[in-house]
């Protein structure tokens, strides 16, 4: 049905709050970059409006600290541009914030906790290789 496939990667030693919170924040990169993903409003049988959602089912995975980081250097190399959590993120309050912590690193020395991407899915599941689905 789609051509391209949306994959949030976490690391697998994350706490509860922190999968969910990275998961939102990673969401919202992929709509800001790909603005046609979002679908119509909902509307319920007495009328009332709800938000639009991802017309794309939206595959959650998981890896460990090693796999993530190739993850995130693969994604570079196929020059797919991809949303990134960090986790000194964690002790920020606002994305001003964010934006200057996250300056501060580079791809060798990121502590990726969170990576999403939208690309053609043969490019998402070479590049998501290693990663299993999220419990």
């Amino acid at each position: 049905m789609f051509d391209t496939k949306i994959a949030i990667v976490l690391r697998n030693n994350l706490a509860g709050w922190q999968k969910l919170n990275v998961t939102a924040f990673l969401s919202t990169g992929i709509a800001g970059q790909h603005p046609e993903i979002i679908g119509e409003p909902y509307k319920d049988r007495a009328g009332n409006l709800y938000n639009p959602l991802s017309i794309q089912p939206i595959i959650v995975l998981s890896a460990d600290e090693a796999t993530i980081s190739t993850i995130h250097r693969r994604a570079l190399e196929r020059e797919v541009t991809s949303s990134i959590f960090i986790e000194e993120m964690f002790a920020t309050g606002h994305d001003a914030a964010n934006r200057a912590v996250f300056a501060e690193y580079a791809p060798d020395d990121a502590k990726v906790v969170g990576i999403a991407l939208r690309a053609d899915k043969k490019v998402v599941d070479k590049i998501t290789k290693g990663a299993t689905m999220q419990h």
